[in-house]
C-alpha cells in the first residue's frame, strides 16, 4: 500500500507542538519562539513534509533583488520562457535591494498560493528560505554562503569566469591588473578569489590589486592618476565584478582623458544589455542568464514530479570579447 503524504499533523506530532503552532512556524507568523520554529522546520524535514505536486494556482513566484539590474531581468526572461513551455504563469515580487523587503515579498508570494518560488537573489536569510522550502519547492539563483536544506540552486562558476578575464588580459599583453568589486557577498567574493588565484598561477600575484568594496571610486581615481602620470607600474587593465561597475570605470576614464582601450582595457561581468550601450562596447564575462532562468523553472518542475533530494546546477561562463580591451604594454614594446 503506498505511503500517504506527510501532513501538517505529522509535523506537529514530530515537533511536539500543536498543529496551529506548526502552521504558524512554517508560515513564519509572529508569536512563535525562535527555538520552536527551528524545531518545527527540523520536524518538517524529518517527516518529508512539503506541498507535494503542483498546487492550484498555476503560478511561479519570482523574487529578484533589483529589477533595475539587467542581470535580473535577463534571468526572469529565461524563467518566463520555460514557464510558458510548462504551462505555468509567473508573478514577480520586486525586492528593491532591501533584505527586509525581500522577506516580506517572499511571504506575500506564499500567501498568494504560488506553486513554487525562484529567488533571483542571495539576500534572503537561510531561515526564511528554509521556512519557505518546508512548504513548497524553492530554487535560488546565485551563490549562497552555505547550502540551505530543502532548496535547489542554480549558479554560475564565478571563479572560472574571473580566470577567463585574467587570461584574456594577460594574453593581450597586460601585466599590471586591477579588480574592482562592490560587494563581499558570495558571488563577488568568488570572482575576487578567482582573479587573485589566476593572477598567482600566471606569476602576476604581486602585480594584481583589488579595489573595493570600500571606496572603489577613490581607488580607481588613484589608478587613473597613475596612468596619466605615465607611471610604469600603473595598472593598464581593469576587471570589474559586474557590468555596472565596469561602465562606471569607462565613464571615469573618459572624464580623465584616459583612452579605452588604447591606454586602459576594461572587462565587465554578466555581459548584460548594458555592455552594448556604451562605446567602446564592453568586453564581459557572460553568465548564461536566460539558461539559468530556464534551469530554475525546470528544477521546480522536477520537484513537482516528485524529486525529493536537493540539486545544484552550475553553468559555465563564456568571455565575450568586444572593443573595450586592447593590446597592453608587454606586446607593444
Amino acid at each position: 500500500m503506498p505511503r500517504s503524504r506527510p501532513t501538517l499533523a505529522d509535523v506537529a506530532r514530530a515537533a511536539g507542538v500543536s498543529s496551529a503552532t506548526a502552521s504558524m512556524a512554517l508560515n513564519d507568523r509572529p508569536g512563535v519562539r525562535h527555538e520552536t520554529r527551528l524545531a518545527v522546520l527540523a520536524a518538517a524535514r524529518t517527516v518529508g513534509y512539503r506541498r507535494a505536486g503542483r498546487g492550484t494556482s498555476g503560478l511561479i513566484g519570482v523574487l529578484p533583488t533589483d529589477l533595475g539590474n539587467p542581470y535580473h531581468t535577463d534571468v526572469i526572461a529565461g524563467i518566463e520562457e520555460q514557464a510558458e513551455r510548462q504551462g505555468t504563469g509567473v508573478v514577480i515580487a520586486h525586492g528593491r535591494r532591501d533584505s527586509a523587503h525581500l522577506e516580506r515579498q517572499l511571504q506575500r508570494l506564499l500567501d498568494l498560493g504560488v506553486d513554487g518560488v525562484i529567488a533571483v537573489t542571495t539576500w534572503l536569510s537561510p531561515t526564511a528560505l528554509e521556512a519557505a522550502a518546508a512548504l513548497l519547492p524553492v530554487v535560488v539563483i546565485g551563490r549562497m554562503q552555505d547550502a540551505v536544506p530543502g532548496t535547489d540552486t542554480v549558479r554560475n562558476d564565478d571563479e572560472a569566469g574571473a580566470a577567463l578575464a585574467v587570461r584574456h588580459l594577460v594574453e593581450r599583453g597586460h601585466r599590471h591588473l586591477v579588480h574592482v568589486t562592490l560587494s563581499t557577498r558570495p558571488g563577488p567574493a568568488s570572482r575576487r578569489a578567482g582573479f587573485l588565484a589566476e593572477a598567482e598561477r600566471l606569476g602576476l600575484r604581486d602585480r594584481a590589486r583589488v579595489i573595493g568594496p570600500d571606496s572603489p571610486a577613490e581607488g580607481m581615481e588613484l589608478v587613473l592618476r597613475a596612468l596619466r602620470r605615465g607611471d610604469p607600474d600603473a595598472p593598464t587593465a581593469v576587471f570589474a565584478a559586474n557590468d555596472i561597475a565596469a561602465v562606471s570605470v569607462l565613464h571615469r576614464a573618459a572624464d580623465r582623458g584616459i583612452r579605452v582601450p588604447e591606454q586602459l582595457s576594461v572587462v565587465g561581468y554578466d555581459s548584460s544589455t548594458v555592455a552594448l550601450t556604451v562605446r567602446p562596447h564592453l568586453t564581459s564575462v557572460n553568465q548564461p542568464r536566460s539558461e539559468m532562468g530556464r534551469l530554475a523553472a525546470q528544477m521546480l518542475q522536477e520537484r513537482w514530479r516528485g524529486r525529493a533530494h536537493d540539486a545544484v546546477s552550475v553553468v559555465a561562463p563564456v568571455l565575450r570579447v568586444r572593443g573595450s580591451t586592447g593590446t597592453g604594454p608587454a606586446l607593444l614594446s
